[in-house]
């Protein structure tokens, strides 16, 4: 049985609309301990602002977009919170080890984060910083609807990449990105697995699962043998072996697609 607590195994867009509608209902997302409040002076990019006091605040629960909507992501950050009263909302006030403050940002008010009105401009990516379990169900779902509704970014069609396009996916190497394709096996190395989404191993897209993200997987309800011949979603940092990389340590990462 599927449920919105393993919301990551086997849901479709859809269902995590769903499941994000009921736990709202509920209890609004994102509602961590306060972590104080701030006027919003400047835009730093496409994720992080500035605020009055001289602190850096790095929005939790997003990423940027693809270098050529970046410009179009600070306009919409600008717009929502440049010259805006906030409050502040994480499990943690400790910097980065960039000195920046990682926050959810809530206009004086506001029930949801920046973020969420963000993800549903389609201005920017779903993170995988996300721990709870209620604020990640949100955060996908407004992405969902961004992209059902083919607004900012999502227009173009050419965020999601597609596995059988490795030379595509290499091109954003360093950067995040949202990979999505057929898992065609499943391999073990050492302690290592693999999701390989080519035949051939070494020049195909595929996704690092290190040993203590197997625990994890298996802990949300996921047997990582059964992954194969399931379409797969992944999002995260792309490296450059012979082929391009993506190494799973984060739960939020991947999304296993309705149909197989």
């Amino acid at each position: 049985m599927i449920t919105c607590r393993r919301w990551l195994h086997g849901v479709s867009l859809t269902l995590i609309a769903a499941c994000a509608a009921a736990s709202i209902s509920h209890a609004a997302p994102c509602m961590f301990a306060e972590l104080g409040d701030g006027h919003v002076s400047e835009i730093v990019d496409a994720r992080s602002v500035r605020l009055s006091d001289g602190r850096e605040i790095r929005l939790s629960g997003i990423e940027a977009p693809p270098p050529e909507q970046q410009a179009a992501a600070m306009e919409a950050l600008a717009a929502l919170l440049r010259d805006r009263d906030v409050v502040l909302r994480g499990e943690d006030d400790a910097p980065d080890r960039y000195g920046r403050q990682r926050a959810f940002a809530f206009i004086a008010g506001a029930d949801e984060p920046a973020q969420s009105e963000l993800l549903r401009q389609g201005a920017v990516l779903r993170g995988i910083d996300l721990p709870d379990g209620n604020c990640a169900l949100s955060l996908a779902a407004a992405e969902a609807e961004a992209r059902s509704a083919r607004r900012g970014l999502w227009k173009i069609g050419t965020v999601i990449k597609n596995t059988e396009s490795p030379d595509d996916i290499l091109a954003g190497v360093g950067l995040f990105t949202v990979v999505e394709g057929k898992v065609l096996s499943v391999r073990q190395t050492g302690t290592t697995t693999y999701l390989n989404f080519a035949r051939s191993w070494t020049r195909g897209f595929a996704v690092i699962i290190p040993k203590r993200m197997m625990a994890v997987l298996e802990g949300a309800g996921i047997d990582v043998k059964s992954l194969a011949n399931r379409q797969v979603r992944v999002r995260g940092w792309i490296e450059a072996h012979a082929g391009p990389r993506l190494e799973l340590t984060q739960i939020a990462q991947i999304e296993i697609l309705s149909g197989n």
